[in-house]
């Protein structure tokens, strides 16, 4: 009986050890520019830095670090019985290079005072758009790339245009024929879809879920809207160089909740070969 109430009683501790801090997966680069996907306990609450974070009906969240985050965050994690954990992230800081783009038309380097409401226009679509996080949690598929060709633009990099210093460069380019299918990375809806943006020119929003949004930009077309439910390897549109270009490439960038990630950290190595797509 003394060896029956032990075991007991050992079984009893380890189950509250358990229901302390239940297990907490967390897959992804904790680096600048990097994604994580979490899975907690079902009905769990999330905080990334005071943050509140989505999380689906299975646990399933995510959160990204901006290429400037600093070396630190704080995950807190509230389960259903009451119970907290924390967890101090390490976030590796990451070298960025330098790039230096010529041939640029003076009006994307320095906008006219006449660009005034065309800018406008697109930064209020965009703000709009960024308001937006679809329910669901298609970031957790393997990312396949949007478009095959040389890389010629990396995330992060400080960028000149004909020599004046501008901002970061947020994304990946990819040098492809104008015409080129544009394929959606992962499955997602469209939060924004427009061919008239003063910058970007042809763009596309596509939310893979919690705010982890794909941008497509300097389409030469588009074919979805906003609102689309689009599938993992459907057809967006297609690669030019309108807005801010000097040829034709797909600019493919990757944000979540105001922090700009790295989207060539998702997929693996460029495919060797022709570009992707009809053209």
């Amino acid at each position: 009986m003394k060896k029956l109430a032990l075991l007991a009683a050992t079984l009893l501790l380890v189950g509250t050890a358990w229901a302390a801090e239940p297990p907490l997966e967390l897959q992804g680069r904790m680096e600048q520019g990097g994604l994580v996907i979490g899975k907690a306990v079902p009905g769990a609450e999330a905080m990334l830095d005071g943050l509140k974070l989505d999380m689906d009906a299975e646990g399933n969240f995510a959160f990204g670090f901006d290429r400037d985050h600093g070396r630190q965050a704080r995950l807190t994690l509230r389960y259903p019985d009451g119970s907290s954990v924390e967890r101090l992230l390490d976030i590796a800081p990451r070298d960025w290079k330098i790039q230096r783009v010529e041939g640029v038309p003076q009006k994307f380097v320095t906008p006219p005072p006449e660009a005034a409401a065309a800018i406008a226009r697109s930064t209020k679509l965009k703000n709009e758009a960024r308001e937006k996080r679809a329910e669901g949690s298609w970031f957790r598929e393997n990312f396949i790339w949007p478009v095959t060709g040389p890389i010629s633009g990396v995330f992060g990099s400080q960028r000149y245009y004909n020599g004046e210093p501008r901002r970061p460069h947020y994304g990946v380019d990819v040098a492809a024929p104008t015409g080129t299918e544009i394929i959606a990375p992962a499955s997602g809806v469209v939060t924004l879809a427009d061919m008239d943006m003063y910058f970007e020119g042809g763009l596309v929003f596509l939310d893979h879920g919690q705010g982890v949004t794909s941008l497509m930009m300097h389409m030469s077309r588009i074919d979805v809207k906003a609102g689309d439910r689009v599938q993992q390897g459907d057809v967006l549109g297609a690669v030019g160089a309108t807005g801010r270009a000097t040829g034709p490439h797909l600019h493919w960038g990757l944000y979540w909740r105001g922090a700009w990630l790295d989207p060539e950290r998702l997929v693996g190595p460029m495919p060797q070969g022709k570009p992707s797509g009809r053209n």
